[in-house]
């Protein structure tokens, strides 16, 4: 059974792990290792990472009690992080996450939904009727990655 809940502060470095992990894991299939390296360091900053994950309050997936996934929706409709665990692929844990996102949607009365898809990504994202508004390379940390603006208009 998946429970999806709010992110509280001893979810910090599981957090952290889990990006890591999916990025390098999952994401690797269509990013060379310079590209993951740069999107994903090995390098853990946690003062940086704890002020990122406090700002976006992420919805947390955990199967078990083990975090599975995890997910934000800001006031704006922007989705800034959106991973699920190499371990828990295909097995709902991203529909959990996407359907925690638009309930809060729904009580933000938000119009749209929009995200920076990554090549991986794009295709889950589609099946929730997302679609592509700009395919873009984004410059990070000297590397060059190909992701799309996606929108769903609610």
């Amino acid at each position: 059974m998946i429970k999806v809940r709010r992110f509280t502060k001893s979810d910090v470095k599981p957090l952290w792990q889990l990006k890591l992990n999916t990025i390098h894991n999952v994401n690797r299939q269509h990013y060379s290792l310079a590209e993951v390296t740069a999107w994903a360091p090995h390098e853990y900053n946690e003062s940086a990472w704890v002020e990122r994950v406090t700002k976006i309050n992420p919805f947390v997936a955990e199967v078990n009690h083990v975090i599975a996934g995890f997910a934000d929706l800001q006031d704006d409709g922007y989705i800034d992080h959106f991973y699920c665990s190499a371990d828990f692929q295909r097995q709902g844990v991203g529909a959990a996450l996407m359907q925690a996102i638009f309930n809060q949607a729904t009580k933000l009365k938000l119009n749209s939904l929009y995200a920076e898809v990554s090549i991986t990504a794009k295709p889950f994202f589609s099946r929730y009727g997302f679609v592509e508004e700009e395919a873009q390379r984004v410059e990070v940390r000297g590397q060059k990655i190909n992701n799309f603006v996606m929108r769903k208009v609610l």
